[in-house]
């Protein structure tokens, strides 16, 4: 191993907050990464990290070298992403994250595909809500629901996330059709919720077209959206849910649409997030391959939804004019 391959193992170090998560990410010993840092603390000449048994504190020195493995971290990628734009046939890692109703019901569906047409091209597909640091994690393409936040990377958004309000006839044969917004609020529902979002309030528009909010009676929260459905599948509750984690489930009277004529408020888009504008090939062909499988203008979600142009006070964007 030479010394540029200890200082991309120092930054995994410093990033990942110990030698353990380092050891995880590489999936080496953790014994490994501790001879390979005092090697390169060896022929370096300077001590990079004081360690303790459960932790480390950067040196001056330390700090001055992670800025340098990072310019080296970004030095080997462009190389790499020039090297293989050259490739007539994608191969290598193609290294995705994604949400993971987003990544079961949309990802990977395009991916079987790509890989048939490609089969030199290898795939890590990473399916977790958590936000994945993009660079220092090492994907190429991340799919996420919500704004970016980060401004290192380039988003791209990919569709539009619409939201209706869902309960099944069980539920409605218990508790009554609710006519108003109102009405609805007092009823039980069922919520997203994790670290980095709660799902509390209804947005909709008055008659004025004004932003109001509504509190929801939350008696089922949790973070994954396939649970969500599946407790309004039972009849304990409703649902106010994006668009995309809907499959026939209306098609098939499993549920049904409420409120169809109050104006909801869109939720954020979905993006695909990437470190560099010159995309590798085959992230590439896949992001085209993806964005084709989800539909330019109306997303695929949306059409196995009967009637959904009209609902929720959508109002398609005009069609632009050309002369």
């Amino acid at each position: 191993m030479d010394i540029s391959s200890r200082l991309l193992i120092f930054l995994d170090v410093v990033e990942r907050g110990s030698f353990a998560s380092a050891a995880q990410l590489r999936n080496i010993d953790r014994s490994v990464i501790s001879k390979q840092m005092t090697k390169l603390e060896d022929e370096l000449g300077v001590r990079l990290m004081n360690r303790t048994t459960r932790s480390f504190s950067l040196t001056s020195a330390g700090a001055e070298m992670v800025k340098k493995a990072q310019e080296l971290r970004l030095l080997l990628n462009d190389t790499q992403r020039i090297a293989q734009n050259y490739h007539t046939e994608p191969k290598g890692l193609l290294k995705i994250a994604s949400s993971t109703v987003v990544g079961r019901r949309y990802v990977q569906p395009v991916l079987n595909a790509f890989q048939k047409r490609f089969p030199h091209v290898e795939v890590e597909l990473r399916l977790e809500d958590r936000l994945v640091d993009v660079i220092s994690e090492g994907f190429d393409l991340a799919f996420r629901v919500g704004e970016p936040k980060d401004s290192s990377l380039i988003a791209r958004k990919i569709a539009r996330n619409r939201l209706l309000i869902l309960a099944s006839p069980s539920f409605l044969q218990n508790h009554g059709t609710p006519t108003t917004i109102e009405e609805l609020s007092q009823l039980p529902a069922a919520t997203y919720a994790s670290d980095a979002l709660r799902f509390t309030s209804i947005t909709y528009l008055d008659e004025h077209d004004v932003e109001q909010q509504v509190a929801v009676k939350s008696i089922f929260r949790t973070n994954d959206g396939d649970s969500l459905l599946e407790s309004v599948l039972s009849g304990t509750c409703y649902i106010v849910v994006p668009a995309f984690l809907v499959g026939k489930e209306i098609q098939q009277g499993l549920l049904q649409p409420l409120l169809t004529d109050v104006k909801l408020v869109d939720y954020a888009a979905m993006y695909a997030l990437y470190p560099h504008r010159d995309l590798p090939v085959r992230t590439r062909l896949f992001l085209d391959a993806f964005r084709d499988y989800i539909g330019e203008g109306t997303p695929i979600w949306e059409t196995q939804i009967p009637g959904f142009e009209s609902m929720y006070g959508f109002q398609p964007p005009k069609p632009r004019l050309t002369f």
